[in-house]
């Protein structure tokens, strides 16, 4: 068929879009969507009213409300009180396999998967620890978990919520299309259920034989000390004592970072160029360490002769992950001024479970990369909340908190499921109040938890996730032009021709190309766009439309294979100590287990 300049324009800026992802991995996805959009708005292809009405979708309010939500549980204590009970009697690595599957799946289907990872990392984390267990033999299979469970519900992730959220918007205009309205609360679960099921059995029999043994960077750090830690000491007749750190040359060494001074059992962290240096002081360095003889010509600076570096109680580690929302991504951490914005001394870098090497300070950061920082006392309570990191955990274990207000979360969050469940049994009648609406519901209970003080306003704020909101909307207005353009007619009319009359190759076809995007973008960007395609088929082809919508919804949540693919596997890579290999070796498995399965219960349960 012809197309218009207008469909050949979208098409080529949607390719453009994904190239850079794949080119440019540092590149933000936020801004490339919203650019492109701006880039289709100004050519005409779609109206200004078009382009934004994403950022008014059901979808994007309904988890801003859930991602409050999930903090006002956080900050009352209920996660980690959850958390704690869950594995605090556990013996064995397969006796906290098994609990945790039972309880991620569980509350994945009802709270959005990265609250329910980023609420088990630092517990789990501190139990293999005391354990002696690696880290990485139960981190990714919680991610891997919680997304099975995401799919049992339309609230157990950000994915559903976006699809059923753009069916609500193109309701009116897709009543002759059969299969396109929107989804219940538990509709998913005739496959979610299935998949989760087949899907944690292989995780408990065989993923144990596919995962790693790694030590994550606190272990190493205890193996390797002299690799990430030099101690020097000043003599008492050096000319360094009473000189500044600035004007004693200890400011800008060549591969070496001053973290802390400790003077006579006084911990001075973060050290700053200002600091006054004294006799018998005992200067902290990290960084390439192999460049101590720098520090051995100094006059009066030689190796402390003992390091009880790890058992002070006024030293304070801590391992944070950093998120794709931290401020500093893409700038190396001396030019960004980490110390003095975190008051933290950065220890050590770890990235795809190897330390980086070389001067700390040169390290450009990325999204992933864990942290071992020393802190002062009120880091963890000041940062642990905090949008930057996906994870804060103290070194010395965390405190559970017990907070007056847990109980009132607990009741917010069962109420808010009986909203839900209650509000999908009418959402096919008429409802002028609007309180059947799954945005209602989650932005309701988010405001009663900040108005009953569950949840301070800042936290509130904070949690909300700008950049994810902001890439789900722009998907929404290109997955409009696509449509608008006739760009989706077109490729909706060339699969048809390739698959021919089976509509099973169509759903075959559908599921591959949203599982290979899925694991080089973003699952919510790829749902938003592709699900105009699966509507434009449907309607050529003269099929329920119903089928292929589960199938990108599924597909396009279902992501094992690759760390960018799916924002858990993202937040465990770095406390796992994984490498990109690994996800292939677990994940492609249970990829294709999961396509079997859910194409073999998709056309039995939703029939074309």
């Amino acid at each position: 068929m012809d197309l218009s300049w207008q469909a050949y324009f979208t098409l080529g800026i949607t390719a453009a879009v994904f190239i850079t992802l794949q080119i440019q991995r540092r590149a933000s996805t936020d801004i490339l969507f919203l650019g492109a959009l701006l880039v289709l708005t100004a050519a005409g292809v779609i109206s200004v009213e078009e382009a934004f009405a994403g950022f008014s979708n059901p979808a994007v309010l309904t988890i801003a409300g859930l991602l409050a939500i999930t903090a006002g549980l956080r900050t009352s204590g209920v996660l980690d009180w959850l958390g704690h009970k869950l594995l605090g009697t556990a013996k064995s690595e397969k006796q906290a396999l098994l609990r945790l599957t039972a309880v991620t799946t569980t509350a994945s289907a009802f709270l959005l998967n990265t609250a329910v990872v980023a609420m088990l990392m630092p517990v789990v984390v501190s139990w293999c620890r005391r354990r002696n267990i690696s880290p990485s033999r139960l981190l990714l299979p919680i991610s891997y978990l919680a997304i099975l469970g995401g799919v049992c519900t339309l609230i157990g992730t950000s994915t559903t919520l976006v699809v059923n959220g753009e069916l609500q918007q193109r309701l009116p205009e897709d009543l002759i299309i059969a299969g396109t309205h929107p989804l219940n609360l538990f509709e998913l679960a005739a496959v979610g259920i299935p998949c989760a099921l087949v899907g944690s059995i292989f995780l408990i029999t065989i993923g144990p034989k596919l995962l790693p043994f790694r030590s994550g960077i606190i272990k190493q750090l205890d193996e390797q000390r002299r690799k990430y830690l030099v101690e020097m000491q000043i003599q008492p007749d050096s000319l360094l004592a009473d000189q500044t750190v600035e004007q004693a040359g200890l400011r800008h060494l060549d591969g070496l970072f001053l973290i802390e001074i400790d003077r006579a059992g006084h911990i001075i962290t973060p050290v700053t160029p200002n600091t006054i240096l004294a006799a018998d002081d005992i200067l902290v360095f990290t960084g390439a360490v192999d460049t101590i003889v720098e520090l051995e010509q100094l006059p009066g600076l030689l190796p402390a002769v003992e390091s009880e570096f790890s058992h002070h109680p006024e030293r304070h580690l801590v391992e944070v992950v950093l998120s794709r929302k931290f401020p500093l991504l893409n700038s190396n951490i001396r030019e960004a001024s980490f110390r003095q914005r975190y008051n933290a001394a950065v220890v050590a870098v770890h990235r795809e479970g190897e330390r980086l090497e070389g001067k700390v300070g040169d390290i450009t950061l990325q999204a992933g990369d864990t942290l071992l920082l020393q802190t002062t006392s009120d880091f963890v309570s000041t940062y642990r909340n905090s949008k930057d990191f996906y994870m804060v955990s103290s070194v010395e274990g965390v405190e559970t908190r017990h907070h007056a207000k847990a109980s009132l979360a607990l009741i917010l969050l069962g109420l808010l499921i009986l909203w839900l469940v209650v509000g999908s049994l009418f959402h096919a009648t008429d409802d002028p109040l609007g309180i059947t609406s799954p945005a209602i519901a989650s932005l309701g209970i988010a405001v009663v938890m900040v108005l009953t003080r569950c949840l301070k306003p800042s936290d509130a704020r904070n949690a909300i996730n700008i950049q994810v909101l902001l890439t789900i909307a722009a998907a929404l207005g290109l997955g409009k032009a696509l449509s608008a353009s006739g760009a989706a007619q077109a490729l909706a009319t060339t699969m048809l021709s390739l698959a021919g009359e089976n509509p099973i190759w169509i759903l075959l076809g559908l599921y591959i190309i949203t599982v290979v995007l899925t694991e080089t973008i973003s699952n919510n960007a790829v749902a938003a766009m592709l699900l105009p395609l699966a509507i434009e088929i449907a309607q050529a082809g003269d099929i329920n439309a119903r089928p292929l919508i589960i199938a990108i919804t599924l597909a396009a949540s279902l992501s094992f294979i690759t760390p960018i693919g799916y924002q858990t596997n993202l937040m465990v890579m770095g406390p796992g100590g994984y490498r990109s290999r690994d996800y292939l070796r677990c994940g492609i498995p249970l990829a294709i287990l999961m396509g079997i399965c859910a194409l073999t219960i998709i056309p039995q349960a939703w029939p074309f």
